[in-house]
């Protein structure tokens, strides 16, 4: 299922994707009133959505509504740095040492915008983009195996990992750097995990202005989602909700020659083969 966050003039909604319609879930709100209540809800929650789609007549229009973010606002956003080959190879080239374990940095929440929303730069004077795919943890992982990593994972969606490199470099951590306010656009909407065969066989691409930018797919990997998972579970749990943007290919704007970074009418796409894209123009 594809599951979405919209708005009408009547509010924010839930609803399942089907084509160019959406579901509304306004029958179940009693139940699950947000994404993150579906996501908690587990297996239950599923078959009582699917139950309530085969049920209904209720039919929305895409062009009708206005997609949000699809979750609302999970208690984590993790992003792990450096993940694809070529991408760890062109950030040697600019001099930032490849780390030998997994690097991870927090992306605040409150940088979560819609699939749709515009980029607002803020003060930074190098704006760039990263093409990701996002897991979303839906049953609570803590010491997980490799193993048994694919049962905690409740779908996938596509992530733009915007960045401010100046800021960036302000601090080792990389958060003020990669949490400025509309600087993590995802959606369009949540893939549940048994849609997805493969998540390490997608195809990954980046956009600017129509012009490729990162063309990758996510066999290319230095660490896999199981192995990012049960990395982060041996340190502290990853409750439902959680966003694990799970790194990105080669092509940044940084590490062209020279350096291109997104200046204000910019339009990126991220696209994801088997989920979707979204895409942000640079306000």
């Amino acid at each position: 299922m594809k599951l979405a966050r919209y708005a009408d003039e009547a509010g924010a909604h839930i609803g399942v994707v089907e084509g160019a319609q959406i579901i509304p879930l306004d029958g179940l709100r009693g139940d699950y009133p947000t994404m993150l209540s579906i996501i908690a809800g587990g297996p239950s929650a599923l078959d009582r959505v699917r139950k309530h789609v085969a049920a209904s007549t209720d039919r929305v229009a895409l062009t009708d509504v206005s997609l949000l973010a699809p979750i609302e606002r999970p208690g984590k956003f993790l992003a792990i740095g450096m993940n694809y080959r070529k991408h760890a190879e062109e950030a040697r080239k600019l001099g930032v040492a490849v780390p030998e374990k997994q690097f991870w940095f927090n992306k605040q929440t409150s940088c979560l915008s819609g699939p749709f929303d515009p980029i607002e730069p803020g003060v930074t004077e190098q704006l760039d983009y990263e093409a990701e795919l996002g897991a979303i943890i839906g049953t609570p992982a803590k010491g997980v195996s490799e193993a048994d990593a694919p049962a905690h994972v409740f779908g996938y969606t596509v992530v733009n990992d915007v960045s401010a490199r100046d800021w960036q470099k302000h601090s080792p951590t990389f958060t003020v750097g990669k949490s400025f306010d509309t600087h993590g656009p995802i959606g369009p909407w949540i893939v549940t995990a048994d849609e997805i065969g493969d998540p390490h066989a997608l195809g990954i691409r980046c956009l600017v202005n129509g012009e490729v930018r990162q063309d990758s797919d996510t066999s290319q990997l230095i660490h896999n989602i199981w192995q990012q998972i049960s990395y982060l579970s041996t340190a502290f749990t990853l409750e439902p909700g959680d966003i694990l943007a799970t790194g990105t290919p080669e092509g940044v704007g940084i590490a062209r020659n020279p350096p291109v970074f997104l200046t204000s009418g910019d339009v990126v796409r991220c696209e994801i083969d088997g989920i979707g894209a979204i895409e942000n123009k640079v306000a």
